[in-house]
C-alpha cells in the first residue's frame, strides 16, 4: 500500500469516526451481495470498528447461494470505507445506524473469487491495463404495489397514472421525495425524479459514477427504494415484467471509456462525434451481446419484457438516435459522450452487469471491430422479413436460450471467472428447469375445464 493509499485510509477513517460521533451510530451494517445480487448484511456495534475495518469480521459463505462449499465456508468481510453511510431512516435522537459495502476476502486476504463485486474489480483493472477507466450511468425502472394489511405485496397498482403524470394521479410522488431525501443523506446526487410509461411504474435517476461506484449505488439505491416504499405501505419491486399488457422495467446502461479526463468515446471531427474506440466498442457489444445476455436479463420473467414485434430492445442495431435500436447513442456529447444499451434489466446484478458489457465492448477496441452501419428507421415497425433482408437478428427468447448463448461463447468465461460462471450457469439451468416442470395459471385457465 502506497504512502498516499495510507494517509487517504487515515484521513477517510478520520471522517468516519468523527460523523459516528456527531450522529451517535451504535451498529454498523456490514453489507457485501450474493451471486444474484441480492444485498446480505451482518450487524456489528460501534465498539467493534477497528476490527471491521482490518477485515476480521468472518462469516460462513456456505450459507451464500453461489459462494462457498461447507469445507470451505470460512470467509471475511472487508468494507470499502468510501461507502460509509449513515442510515436516514434510522436517526433519532442519541441514535442511529449505518453501513459499509464490502468486498469478500478469503481467510489469507485474497480477494473471494465468488464475490461479484471483486468479479468488477478485475474487470476494471482490465480495463485500466489499456489505459482506460470506465464511467457508468444505470437507469433503474421500478413498480409500485400495495401491500396488504400484513405488510405483504399484493397484485394492485399503487396508482393508475402515466408518463410524466403529476399528483394527483401520480401516488407515488410522496413516496419518490422521501426516497430522494434518503438517498441524497447517504451521498447520492440525484438529477431527476419522475413517473414512467407504465401504471404503478417510477424512475430515479442518479448521476453517473466510476464502474465499481455505479454498481455500488445501484445496489443501495435498490435496497432503499424497497425500505423507504414499505413505509408509505407500498411493495417495490425490481422485477422486469410484473404486469401484462403494459411495459416492464428496464436498465439502461450508459457507459463510456476514459483517458485520464478525456473521453475516449468523443471525436469532435467525426460525423457523430465519436471516435474510433466508440465504434469498436459498439462493435463488441453487438458481437457478444447474445452471449452475455443471461447476465444483464437474468430471469424467466425478464424475457417476458424482451419479447420480438413488441416496443421492446431486442433487434440487434445500433443507432445515434434511434430508441427501437439496441444500442442508442445520446445527443450530448463532448464529456458525456457515452453508448447506451437498452436490454438490460434492475434484476441483474449490477456488478456482473456492467462487468460483462465493458467487457465485451474491450474486446471490440483489442480487436479493432468494425461496427456496422447504423440503423435510424423504426426498427419496432418493420416486419420480420423486412428486418431479415436488413440483417437484423433478435436477442434469445427465453433464460434457456441465454444460458446456452452464454455457454457457447467466451465472454462469460473470460469475465466472470471459473467460480462465478459455474455457478451462475448452473443456478440458472436450475431456475428454467423448475420453471419448465411448473403449472402456470395460464394452463389451468386454459385446459383445465376443457380437456
Amino acid at each position: 500500500m502506497s504512502k498516499t493509499t495510507i494517509a487517504n485510509t487515515t484521513e477517510t477513517l478520520a471522517k468516519i469516526k468523527e460523523t459516528i460521533n456527531q450522529k451517535n451510530v451504535e451498529l454498523l451494517h456490514l453489507q457485501f451481495v450474493d451471486i444474484e445480487g441480492i444485498l446480505k448484511h451482518v450487524t456489528v456495534t460501534v465498539e467493534q470498528l477497528e476490527d471491521v475495518v482490518e477485515g476480521k469480521m468472518m462469516f460462513d459463505g456456505s450459507s451464500i447461494k453461489g459462494f462457498s462449499p461447507i469445507n470451505k465456508s470460512d470467509l471475511y468481510l472487508q468494507p470499502d470505507l468510501t461507502t460509509f453511510a449513515v442510515l436516514p431512516w434510522t436517526e433519532e435522537p442519541g441514535y442511529s445506524e449505518a453501513r459499509f459495502l464490502c468486498s469478500v476476502t478469503n481467510p489469507d486476504g485474497t480477494l473471494f473469487e465468488g464475490d461479484t463485486r471483486n468479479v468488477l474489480k478485475k474487470t476494471v483493472e482490465r480495463v485500466a491495463d489499456k489505459g482506460y477507466t470506465i464511467s457508468v450511468g444505470p437507469e433503474l425502472e421500478f413498480f409500485l404495489f400495495k401491500n396488504d394489511d400484513n405488510g405483504y405485496a399484493t397484485q394492485e397498482l399503487g396508482d393508475k397514472a402515466g408518463y410524466f403524470e403529476p399528483q394527483p394521479h401520480d401516488l407515488g410522488e410522496r413516496v419518490r421525495l422521501e426516497i430522494y431525501r434518503a438517498l441524497k443523506a447517504m451521498g447520492f446526487t440525484i438529477e431527476a425524479s419522475h413517473h414512467e410509461v407504465a401504471e404503478g411504474q417510477h424512475e430515479i435517476n442518479f448521476k453517473y459514477a466510476d464502474a465499481l461506484t455505479a454498481a455500488d449505488l445501484s445496489t443501495t439505491y435498490k435496497w432503499v427504494v424497497k425500505t423507504v416504499a414499505k413505509k408509505f405501505g407500498y411493495h417495490a419491486t425490481f422485477m422486469p415484467k410484473p404486469v401484462f399488457g403494459i411495459n416492464g422495467s428496464g436498465m439502461h446502461v450508459n457507459m463510456s471509456f476514459f483517458k485520464g479526463n478525456e473521453n475516449a468515446f468523443f471525436d469532435p471531427s467525426d460525423e457523430l462525434q465519436l471516435s474510433k474506440q466508440a465504434y469498436h466498442f459498439i462493435a463488441g457489444v453487438l458481437e457478444n451481446v447474445k452471449n452475455f445476455v443471461a447476465v444483464t436479463n437474468p430471469l424467466v420473467n425478464s424475457y417476458k419484457r424482451l419479447v420480438p414485434g413488441y416496443e421492446a430492445p431486442v433487434y440487434l442495431a445500433w443507432s445515434a438516435s434511434n430508441r427501437s435500436a439496441l444500442i442508442r447513442i445520446p445527443a450530448k456529447k463532448g464529456l458525456a459522450t457515452r453508448v447506451e444499451l437498452r436490454c438490460p434489466d434492475p434484476s441483474s446484478n449490477p456488478y456482473l452487469t456492467f462487468s460483462v458489457i465493458a467487457s465485451a465492448g474491450l474486446d471490440g477496441i483489442e480487436k479493432e471491430l468494425e461496427a456496422p452501419a447504423p440503423v435510424n428507421e423504426d426498427i419496432f415497425h418493420m416486419t420480420e422479413e423486412e428486418r431479415a433482408f436488413r440483417g437484423i437478428e433478435n436477442l434469445p427468447g427465453s433464460l434457456e436460450e441465454a444460458v446456452k448463448e452464454l455457454e457457447a461463447g467466451e465472454i462469460g468465461a473470460k469475465t466472470l471467472g471459473e467460480h462465478v460462471y459455474n455457478e451462475y450457469v448452473a443456478m440458472k439451468k436450475a431456475e428454467w428447469d423448475s420453471y419448465r416442470i411448473a403449472i402456470s395459471s395460464w394452463e389451468i385457465e386454459n385446459y383445465h375445464s376443457k380437456f
